[in-house]
């Protein structure tokens, strides 16, 4: 046991004890409806799970990034699934690193306490895809508060927020030095804007169940004073949480992954055809044990980002490399589950299809694995920059 499990191995039994009581049927169920887990995530916030990066002078543990990773790493291996909770891990860091102390005042101790939710992220653009210098979403300075215009996709969760942590342009791109310059970022109090009736949600049905949305904005007001850090910032803001949001997402693929290497081992052993338990096969042996290295190889990686994270160091090239290779790490795993399992592997009673298609969305989302390429083949192997 390596000693960063050691430091969390109560963490990990204590969420492990919580999944318990939100076996298969469960998340089944909720997957035929597309309904959100709200009693799993009650459960979470009243175990102070999704306040652990909060420091405790606003009621959160105050612990480590390698704290919340166990916690996600955890709910996946235990067959849950922690996508309706973990962007409130790492979207409250941008409101933590840049917001002033009047906001985290405001804000973080509602937070902790489970008062208020903040698990949407505004930031794609029907248009602009992940090239997020080219958003057109507008907020306009009228005096004291902000006008906002425009439009958000894929901003899961946004049915059940409070907050959203929004980036939108506030100077013309045409206007700015560079490309990336003139965005800034805002805290949005979504309750006060929907009655005030600037922000529309639209629900879209996705091959998970993912509660993801698209979400309008229509002259929407938003107090001045809910600019988190300075105007025209908001680009270098939000990228300074991208770090952490990618190891956070590789440590629920490597919990993914291990889910599918028991669930496709233990079947193995006591699955009989012809006589003899089909894991006796090395047709069957091979791709499971092959999954396992790679899934050993992804977790040694998300752990050394996660280190340099912890450190203060650069990590962009690490925590990239971890969600890339944890990703693909979960959907081999996911593949060799479904092989191992056969036609039972398709029915709805074991579970392995809907964790197939839950943890397929990771090797796109929230970056896909061609961008983390580009990014390693530009800014850590000198190559030239790719279109």
């Amino acid at each position: 046991m390596t000693h960063q499990e050691q430091d969390f191995s109560d963490i990990r039994e204590s969420v492990a004890k919580l999944c318990a009581q939100f076996p298969g049927e469960y998340w089944r169920k909720l997957d035929r409806e597309m309904a959100y887990p709200k009693e799993f995530v009650q459960a979470l916030i009243d175990a102070g799970y999704l306040s652990v990066l909060i420091p405790e002078e606003y009621g959160g543990s105050g612990l480590k990034l390698s704290a919340a990773a166990a916690i996600l790493e955890e709910i996946q291996r235990a067959g849950c699934n922690g996508g309706a909770t973990h962007a409130q891990m790492y979207t409250m860091g941008t409101l933590l690193r840049h917001g002033s102390e009047a906001q985290k005042s405001k804000w973080l101790p509602r937070i902790a306490s489970g008062e208020l939710r903040l698990q949407a992220f505004g930031v794609t653009e029907p248009t602009s895809g992940t090239d997020t210098s080219s958003l057109k979403t507008f907020a306009k300075r009228e005096g004291d508060r902000y006008v906002v215009n425009g439009q958000k996709i894929w901003t899961s969760r946004a049915e059940y927020s409070d907050l959203m942590i929004l980036l939108a342009r506030t100077t013309p791109k045409e206007q700015t030095a560079k490309r990336t310059d003139g965005l800034s970022v805002f805290i949005v109090d979504m309750q006060e804007a929907k009655k005030a009736g600037g922000l529309t949600i639209r629900p879209i049905r996705t091959m998970m169940n993912h509660a993801t949305t698209e979400v309008f904005f229509d002259n929407m007001k938003v107090p001045a004073e809910n600019l988190i850090g300075e105007e025209g910032k908001g680009f270098r803001y939000i990228l300074s949480g991208m770090n952490a949001e990618r190891i956070l997402i590789a440590s629920e693929c490597v919990g993914d992954a291990k889910w599918f290497i028991k669930k496709a081992s233990d079947y193995a052993k006591e699955r009989t055809v012809f006589g003899r338990p089909i894991g006796q096969n090395q047709g069957i042996q091979f791709p499971i044990a092959k999954s396992y290295a790679n899934m050993r190889a992804a977790e040694l990686m998300v752990r050394e980002a996660t280190r340099l994270y912890e450190a203060g160091k650069d990590c962009g090239a690490e925590a990239n490399m971890a969600k890339m290779l944890a990703a693909d790490a979960s959907f081999e795993a996911a593949n060799a589950c479904i092989q191992t399992h056969g036609g039972f592997g398709f029915a709805e009673e074991y579970d392995v299809e809907r964790k197939f298609r839950e943890t397929r969305l990771y090797s796109v989302a929230p970056i896909s694995t061609n961008l983390i390429l580009s990014h390693l083949s530009e800014h850590v192997l000198g190559m030239p920059r790719s279109y």
